[in-house]
């Protein structure tokens, strides 16, 4: 026997991934849903009836159905179908990643890409929108009819946009072709023109989907005898848990007893009532016994702290056995490393997604859990930046903090997103901030760049040592540095800096202060002075001028000034 192959619907936001479903299964979700984009992921039974109404193609081609339908999966594009895994990679056995034939490879679509290939997952491609093409009209039933039947100008835009998204597939390791011209799926990515609002190419996306399943994964298709699923969310109630869930291999009954991972003892419940998802609908009806692959909604007899994304499998006195493969699964799922960041998310097929993007991008990661962001978290960011403040950061996808966290976040950088690629970039994005700081901090070591301008007005002192107002036009002012006139000539050092009757340790641009420098007297050396440079020698000026990239728009001016003054005496200096 053998069950519904698992079928991902998977790409960038607002591709048209639900449209092209809803157009499958003759329904209207996607006008229904907060701003058009998907908020969870959806399970929809496809049987084998209504696969054969939708696709007259398997008529044409003499296709014999053999396998029972389809259970798609819907997920929300940040979610990049990443809950959807089982030990071993994905958990879907098929993948339909849809993309805009006119908008081509977005983030988002890069994201699923890489997971698509980790866990060699094997897909077909929508391009979907081909009603958007220019002069775009459907001329036949017959996709490839309708695609060769077009005019000259939008035959033309459909060749240009469809070899620009090959060669962008190709920077991939992906080789792709149009469905007709596939001879070998396992060497050729199977692309399907659709548009979700015609139903162009929908009967061809469904008779690839049947090839496919049937020829390559018969195999895989074949139910077990345990029963084996995973948790999609969890909904609390006072007494006892419901849970929402694919079981992807095997049968369950009412008052069955389940095993569920969890990252210390596995947990032991049975079974109070089931669900099953009913075919071309949302909604469940209950039933005594359900057999994969389908979508359940289950009540357990008892309240169990439950992670999302969490195996689970039927208990037949098996307990060590089950903890031991859970344990492997969850020790190969997260890898860690001796210092990095720490990641957490809202589930575990998040989490172990997460985990495998940021590898790619050669992101160490010290801790990785699921869950709100908490005062442990916070702790073991802090002490990173001790040892490298590059990774005294917390990550979080789809989570937020518990209110311990949130007190205790000071000193921590917290980057949260539901966008996977979104979040990796604020994060290089903070880092590299960060490093730029940290170099500039090691660069102002060697001195400070500024320029003042005298306020002659506000003179306090006028020897031992003179006190007098000055505005800083450009640059940071610090104590401790040389200063020198537009006339070459040395002045002293700033021994202390005051703004509003109090000490301070630095003035940045624009701020007005009074300084205090010893050794001179304002009346003879000042008087006519407009204004003041930070003094500096060669080689701290080609230092600087070797990390201009630290600098601000105004330090870099005062450091040209600076340059012009000393090269009246030196025309070479600084070179």
């Amino acid at each position: 026997m053998i069950r519904q192959p698992i079928v991902t619907v998977c790409g960038h936001v607002d591709h048209g991934k639900t449209s092209i479903l809803d157009k499958i299964r003759g329904s209207s979700v996607a006008a229904g849903e907060a701003g058009g984009i998907t908020q969870k992921i959806s399970f929809t039974l496809f049987p084998a009836e209504n696969i054969k109404k939708g696709c007259w193609l398997l008529d044409k081609h003499n296709i014999a159905l053999k396998i029972p339908g389809f259970l798609f999966i819907d997920t929300p594009g940040h979610a990049a179908f990443t809950n959807l895994r089982k030990r071993g990679g994905s958990l879907a056995d098929l993948a339909i990643l849809v993309i805009d034939i006119n908008e081509g490879i977005k983030p988002q679509t890069s994201e699923v890409l890489s997971i698509l290939k980790a866990n060699k997952t094997p897909f077909i491609i929508a391009l979907n929108k081909i009603d958007n093409l220019s002069g775009w009209r459907k001329q036949s039933e017959d996709l490839k009819e309708s695609i060769e039947s077009q005019a000259v100008h939008t035959s033309q835009d459909f060749q240009e946009k469809l070899l620009t998204f090959q060669a962008s597939l190709h920077s991939y390791s992906f080789n792709s072709d149009l469905y007709f011209n596939v001879k070998d799926f396992t060497k050729k990515i199977c692309l399907v023109p659709v548009s979700a609002r015609t139903g162009e190419g929908i009967p061809e996306l469904l008779m690839m989907l049947c090839g496919v399943s049937q020829k390559f994964l018969t195999e895989r298709l074949s139910l077990a005898e345990k029963a084996k699923g995973l948790v999609l969310e969890v909904k609390q109630e006072k007494t006892t848990n419901c849970i929402e869930a694919i079981l992807y291999d095997g049968k369950l009954r009412v008052n069955d007893e389940i095993v569920i991972a969890t990252f210390q003892e596995p947990l032991k419940v049975k079974i109070r009532s089931l669900e099953q998802i009913k075919p071309l609908s949302s909604q469940f009806q209950a039933v005594k016994e359900s057999t994969a692959a389908t979508g359940l909604r289950v009540q357990l007899s008892e309240h169990v702290d439950i992670l999302p994304g969490m195996p689970f499998q039927i208990f037949k006195n098996n307990m060590q056995e089950i903890a031991k493969e859970f344990k492997k699964d969850l020790s190969e799922s997260i890898k860690t490393d001796s210092e990095g960041i720490i990641v957490k998310a809202d589930s575990l097929g998040s989490l172990e997604a997460l985990l495998t993007l940021l590898k790619q991008e050669n992101i160490r990661i010290l801790k990785a859990s699921i869950g709100k962001i908490n005062k442990q978290d916070i702790q073991a960011a802090k002490s990173n930046a001790e040892i490298n403040p590059l990774n005294a950061v917390v990550i979080g996808f789809n989570t937020t903090l518990d209110k311990e966290a949130d007190e205790s976040r000071s000193e921590v950088k917290i980057i949260d997103n539901e966008v996977v690629y979104k979040l990796i970039e604020d994060l290089k994005k903070w880092q590299e901030e960060k490093r730029k700081e940290i170099e500039k901090a090691k660069l102002m070591k060697l001195t400070s760049v500024f320029k003042l301008q005298i306020l002659p007005q506000y003179v306090f002192h006028n020897a031992k040592p003179a006190i007098f107002g000055v505005k800083v036009l450009g640059g940071r002012l610090k104590p401790e540095i040389d200063m020198i006139t537009k006339d070459r000539e040395k002045i002293g050092r700033v021994k202390k800096i005051q703004h509003e009757q109090a000490s301070i340790e630095e003035a940045s641009e624009g701020m007005e202060v009074a300084i205090s420098v010893p050794g001179i007297t304002f009346d003879r050396q000042l008087k006519n002075i407009e204004f003041l440079y930070s003094d500096m020698g060669e080689s701290q000026f080609r230092e600087f001028k070797k990390n201009k990239e630290l600098l601000s728009q105004s330090e870099m001016r005062v450091l040209q000034e600076l340059a012009e003054i000393k090269r009246k005496e030196k025309v070479t200096w600084g070179v």
